[in-house]
């Protein structure tokens, strides 16, 4: 029997990766075969431990269909690497509220489908985590999915740039309800933001003075075109924010999406570069292009998510659960350096498995 049942609010790209990742780990006996997962077993859970029993989404098809499906239905691009089984749920129809820009409209159909009635779905479904795996632009959509986990008791995972987490009247919500909270904006697993602060970091300890970096992203697919039309600028802050935190010192830093190509369907590239002084203030320049599919880099960070929050709820842990924020998002309440959240998470894992 699953030992985590999860809800998806948002049934794109991410949510196509996240479910065909069950499906695909799920099949894997030995641990040493996962490869993929940077923890295969976390806090006794493994992917077959965690089950999806209710999905959400605005796209006339995906509402109605069983989940096997509608993680395939266009518009969605994400890499299919598995045959999905029929699963039992079936995508129910959201509110729309601000889940369209004015981009994504000519690539999203809205189902004329009822909104469902959403903690009366949940609670039938006994899901116990809800992930908002919405569009970066929702900002009422994010904080709306947040009341509907408070009202039926579901611990929150935010993965999108909205402040729920790091919002200091959310956070007091969930934490009067004894309910978990973690956000906000998921790092990626291979991600560019971890490379290029890894990179500062590497060059800082050694000696070297940055003086000037950017971090440029292109990519395709609806999210990289509504975080364009919607949530660029939020980003840019975000991820400038989080590089800027590498450094011990100030330097000129910039981060963040800057175009859309149609082509690139769900592949981003990444740009980096890094000028500064080394050794008798001789000059030393980076210039570096990193490529990666975008929807199953959330994979391996929100399955981690997803079993420490379980370990959070039965130890019913409320508020945000500032391990896990500070382990898996760019955007958590409180920053730490990549080496002290890592400690700090395992040090949560195996003081909330006893």
């Amino acid at each position: 029997m699953p030992k985590v049942k999860v809800a998806l609010a948002g049934v794109g790209n991410c949510a196509s990766a996240f479910v065909q990742g069950l499906l695909y780990y799920s099949k894997i006996e030995k641990e040493e075969d996962c490869v993929g997962l940077r923890n295969p077993i976390l806090g006794g859970l493994a992917p077959k431990d965690i089950q999806v029993v209710a999905a959400f989404d605005i796209d006339n098809r995906k509402v109605g269909k069983d989940l096997s499906e509608a993680i395939f239905a266009e518009p969605n691009s994400a890499p299919k690497t598995v045959e999905a089984k029929p699963s039992g749920v079936k995508v129910e129809k959201s509110p729309l509220l601000d889940g369209l820009g004015k981009q994504t409209k000519n690539f999203v159909q809205v189902s004329n489908a009822s909104d469902a009635n959403i903690p009366a779905v949940l609670k039938a479904a006994k899901a116990e985590v809800l992930i908002s795996l919405l569009p970066s632009g929702a900002t009422k959509a994010t904080e709306w999915y947040a009341e509907q986990a408070l009202a039926s008791q579901c611990a929150f995972v935010n993965t999108t740039p909205n402040f729920i987490a790091s919002n200091e009247s959310w956070a007091r919500k969930f934490e009067n309800a004894k309910l978990p909270l973690a956000g906000d904006d998921l790092v990626d697993q291979v991600g560019s933001t971890a490379l290029h602060k890894t990179l500062l970091q590497l060059l800082s300890q050694n000696g070297a003075r940055i003086t000037e970096t950017y971090q440029l992203d292109v990519g395709g697919g609806t999210e990289s075109l509504d975080t364009l039309d919607r949530s660029r600028d939020a980003k840019r802050t975000i991820k400038t924010q989080s590089v800027e935190s590498a450094l011990p010192y100030k330097a000129e830093v910039v981060a963040g999406s800057t175009d859309y190509v149609d082509f690139l369907k769900n592949k981003r590239d990444s740009y980096f570069w890094i000028s500064g002084t080394y050794f008798c203030n001789a000059p030393m320049q980076i210039d570096l292009k990193f490529s990666t599919v975008d929807a199953p880099n959330a994979g391996s960070v929100l399955f981690d998510v997803v079993k420490a929050v379980k370990l959070a709820l039965n130890k019913k842990l409320g508020g945000p659960i500032l391990p896990i924020c500070a382990y898996a998002f760019k955007r958590p309440p409180q920053d730490a350096s990549l080496v002290e959240s890592n400690v700090n998470f395992e040090h949560f894992i195996k003081q909330n498995m006893q």
